[in-house]
């Protein structure tokens, strides 16, 4: 799992020095994505690894570190949206809900860590998705998408 964001964001680096040009709500939409898929499948899967001594379920680095990434790829392309095409606030007041309940999830355990983290996704996915939605509808000049 380290190998592969290492070389995610590998290729990210790569990409904006390269001019590359990224859809930063589909990156965003998988970093969420890829962030619930660890929440809620990797305890399940890997819960034999305590009794080898290894500890990556509840590794707080490593969670605090998706959150950072999930927080910096919604700012940016949310700021993006916002800044370059269309100046609505909504994506950016869904993004925040979600990302206020990602946060939370951190501090409770059981079922309400569970429910915090669904509707963390849910908003986070749906603020990319509007944001994506906008973007495509305005009517500016910007090369990322066609009018």
């Amino acid at each position: 799992m380290i190998n592969y964001l290492q070389h995610y964001c590998i290729f990210i680096i790569f990409a904006l020095h390269m001019n590359i040009k990224l859809n930063w709500d589909a990156l965003g939409i998988f970093t969420s994505i890829a962030c619930a898929i660890h929440c809620a499948l990797l305890p399940v899967l890997l819960s034999t690894l305590p009794v080898f001594g290894v500890n990556i379920i509840h590794n707080a680095f490593f969670e605090w570190g998706m959150i950072g990434l999930a927080f910096a790829v919604g700012s940016y392309s949310l700021f993006h949206g916002f800044i370059k095409h269309h100046r609505s606030l909504v994506p950016v007041l869904i993004f925040s809900a979600g990302f206020i309940f990602l946060v939370l999830k951190q501090f409770y355990d059981g079922k309400l860590s569970i429910l915090f983290l669904f509707i963390a996704v849910a908003a986070i996915i749906s603020a990319h998705f509007y944001n994506y939605r906008l973007c495509h509808r305005s009517k500016c000049s910007s090369p990322h998408h066609k009018h």
